[in-house]
């Protein structure tokens, strides 16, 4: 069992967000990298057009507990804090995303607006800027018509592909850097999305996971037949799932309006 060493709590600066947006009800826009020293963290914010970074020290590693072991948080202080200028943003950010790759010493920050406009820069390892990679990508449509809520993530077998959700849109698009590759349909509104560690069925080809209303989907991204769906799942009718993730061993849990969490076996 999990067990927490370190509960810290810090408070963002009035000067540095002053009003911050609502985003969507499933929206994304925080993200965290520990650092090599484990007594500070970097803490990613995305509000409005624009997005914050956070450097908050984590101090000693200790626990409170209240009554009914609940955790209570330490108050740590923001070592630093400052606006990215390299993601220009025109609406609303819904969904930011960290990928670390590994072996190359720098980060990955990709970035989604509510008309589905991706932007990926390379970071350092300190979490500064650098001019070595920035790239962005329009949908088909170039983001005309009402925003909604976006969502995306990187493949973690190839930090170059990316995978955008829309919601209004009913579409998930592929990119292999600013190239699109594929367009994914799905029947419904989709609400989350991530990549399966393991693949299905033992296939090790990049294997989609997406929510979509109160069903949970497959989907094989080389494979053309049915569009590339493997897996349609049915949940409970009207309980609209929000959340994706899987694990290890291949398993998926899937969370929403029900205020429960479901685990399925896709290999079955």
């Amino acid at each position: 069992m999990l067990e927490a060493k370190c509960l810290k709590k810090a408070v963002v600066p009035s000067t540095l967000i002053e009003d911050p947006s609502p985003g969507s009800l499933q929206c994304t826009r925080l993200a965290l990298r520990v650092c090599e020293d484990p007594s500070s963290c970097f803490v990613y914010i995305a509000s409005g057009p624009h997005i914050y970074k956070l450097h908050i020290a984590l101090g000693e590693s200790s626990v409170s507990e209240g009554k009914d072991s609940l955790l209570i948080p330490e108050h740590t202080e923001i070592i630093a804090s400052s606006l990215l200028n390299r993601c220009p943003h025109r609406s609303e950010i819904q969904s930011i995303a960290l990928a670390e790759v590994e072996g190359c010493g720098y980060i990955l920050l990709g970035s989604v607006d509510s008309h589905g406009h991706l932007i990926v820069s390379k970071l350092d390892a300190s979490g500064e800027d650098v001019d070595k990679l920035t790239y962005s990508a329009l949908p088909h449509d170039n983001g005309i018509g009402e925003g909604s809520w976006s969502g995306l993530c990187f493949c973690p077998n190839q930090w170059s592909m990316t995978v955008v959700a829309r919601s209004f849109c009913k579409s998930i698009d592929v990119y292999d850097q600013d190239i699109h590759i594929r367009s994914l349909r799905p029947l419904w509104y989709p609400t989350s999305l991530n990549f399966l560690q393991n693949g299905v069925n033992g296939n090790q080809s990049p294997t989609l996971a997406i929510t979509e209303g109160s069903q949970l989907t497959t989907w094989d991204l080389r494979m053309k037949e049915n569009g590339g769906c493997v897996h349609r799942i049915c949940g409970s009718p009207g309980d609209i799932f929000y959340a994706v993730c899987s694990s290890s061993n291949g398993n998926v849990a899937v969370g929403g309006a029900d205020r429960t969490v479901t685990i399925y076996d896709p290999r079955r």
